[in-house]
């Protein structure tokens, strides 16, 4: 049953304008990095390392929140416009599957915007005239990233879910991103999900460190409270017209 609605919810992305959000959002804290960088490079000596906590500054803080936001939310809206919603809670599969597709295709966007940022990491930094190799840690900040991000993602299905509309639920990812700043300053950040992918990218963490269990742990508990808060209030919904 999972793979039926995985195969659903492929057909409804293929055509989707929201890749038009994932393609040029990380592009501007990209730009953005590179030139706080290029005006700053007497104080950030450290090549391919300030650049990326440059590149990191922008978009784990502000733009990734926001991509994932719009991304969760366009997946509820499908089914929140027209009729959709009892078609969705008709539908002879299981709530869980139905959750479960969504969590699963809103982690792998977040692993595509790992990517996308580290391709766009590694080309800003030839444009800027970088040379040496690349830090060897890159994979892992990616990968780290990319699980903080799945833990936002679950959050986000869960607002998206229970927000008709579609703007609060992206507003909420781009407070949540400034929020999850502030608790990171404040040494909360591994308690506090918006964080985690600031956490896992190391931005703003000169040293490069990062406590691997704590991380593991709130990520995954996050992921997994979430998610099934999303099944229990789609069990205990009634089919409505809405």
């Amino acid at each position: 049953m999972l793979l039926r609605c995985l195969k659903a919810e492929l057909q409804k992305c293929r055509r989707s304008p929201v890749w038009l959000a994932f393609v040029l959002l990380p592009v501007f804290p990209a730009i953005l990095g590179t030139m706080n960088y290029l005006g700053n490079i007497e104080v950030l000596d450290n090549a391919w390392y300030s650049l990326w906590s440059q590149h990191t500054l922008f978009s784990s803080m502000f733009f990734l929140p926001a991509l994932l936001g719009v991304f969760c939310a366009w997946q509820w809206r499908l089914e929140h416009a027209d009729h959709n919603w009892n078609s969705f809670m008709t539908a002879p599969v299981p709530v869980r599957d139905l959750c479960l597709a969504k969590l699963i295709y809103a982690a792998a966007v977040s692993l595509l915007s790992q990517v996308w940022i580290g391709a766009l990491f590694v080309l800003s930094g030839k444009l800027a005239g970088l040379s040496g190799p690349l830090p060897p840690e890159l994979p892992e900040w990616l990968l780290c990233g990319a699980m903080g991000g799945a833990a936002v993602c679950a959050v986000q299905l869960y607002f998206s879910l229970r927000i008709r509309a579609f703007a609060p639920p992206v507003a909420f990812g781009l407070v949540g991103g400034i929020a999850g700043l502030m608790a990171t300053t404040q040494g909360f950040g591994y308690a506090f999900p918006y964080s985690l992918p600031c956490i896992g990218m190391r931005a703003n963490n000169p040293a490069m460190e990062l406590d691997v269990v704590p991380f593991l742990l709130s990520a995954c508990a996050y992921t997994a409270v979430f998610t099934l808060l999303s099944i229990r209030y789609l069990r205990r919904r009634d089919v409505s017209a809405e």
